[in-house]
């Protein structure tokens, strides 16, 4: 059973979201008191099903300064963050956050970055691996009108996710506070846009410029040594990143 709450704030000039989510309380509670079953990992059960309970908050800002009718700057932050607690030790996988992709850091193909300086291995399991319990974007955007239906963008994006937990299988990927911002990744690139009023086709290619999960100065700092076939990422969506 989950509660929550949120707010909206759009006055065409800066736009904030914010929204917070329990699961799991008073089925707990109902647990405690009338003595549920727990399984062998000594979880509370419903039905033989280990139920989920978490605490979660998702901020969201963005600032638009128009310089005139054709061109404009957006900048935007990003921040969440959830807490498995209680009946559980992991949130739920369709509550963890991941990083890259099309609405996040744009040089990472979406699940492909983090959490923290983890560096996937097996593409059959990274996209379990690479999601956290806490994440951070960053994001300023240039946007111009060009022509007709046609407008463009050129953008920087950093952020990142990590675990609250130390996992075994996430090596590298817990928040410290002495280490998270030399795990913050960074891309840039420019885009296309297809803007018919009611909706917008977006086209971002992008490209790493430091990434976390390598040591090396060559690979780390991939600004000064680009390699588009290991920092090159295109990205297909519909509608504004943010």
């Amino acid at each position: 059973m989950k509660m929550g709450a949120g707010i909206t704030y759009n006055d065409g000039i800066n736009v904030v979201r914010a929204n917070i989510e329990t699961a799991g309380n008073i089925l707990n509670g109902l647990s405690r008191a009338f003595d549920f079953k727990k399984n062998s990992n000594g979880q509370y059960t419903l039905f033989n099903i280990a139920y989920a309970q978490y605490a979660k908050f998702d901020f969201d800002y963005t600032h638009l300064l128009r310089f005139d009718t054709s061109n404009s700057l957006a900048m935007h932050l990003g921040f969440g963050i959830a807490w498995p607690y209680g009946n559980s030790d992991v949130l739920p996988f369709e509550k963890r956050y991941f990083s890259g992709g099309a609405n996040s850091v744009r040089g990472w193909s979406v699940r492909e970055l983090g959490p923290g300086k983890y560096k996937g291995t097996d593409g059959r399991i990274d996209f379990i691996n690479q999601t956290g319990d806490m994440k951070l974007d960053m994001n300023v955007e240039y946007r111009t009108s060009l022509f007709w239906k046609f407008d463009g963008a050129a953008f920087v994006d950093a952020g990142n996710i990590w675990t609250l937990r130390n996992y075994e299988e996430q090596p590298g990927g817990q928040f410290k506070i002495n280490e998270f911002y030399k795990q913050i990744a960074v891309a840039y690139g420019v885009g296309l846009r297809l803007n018919f009023s009611y909706f917008i086709i977006r086209f971002d290619m992008a490209m790493k410029a430091i990434n976390p999960a390598y040591e090396t100065e060559k690979e780390h700092y991939a600004i000064f040594h680009p390699n588009l076939s290991r920092d090159f990422a295109f990205h297909f969506a519909v509608g504004l990143p943010f």
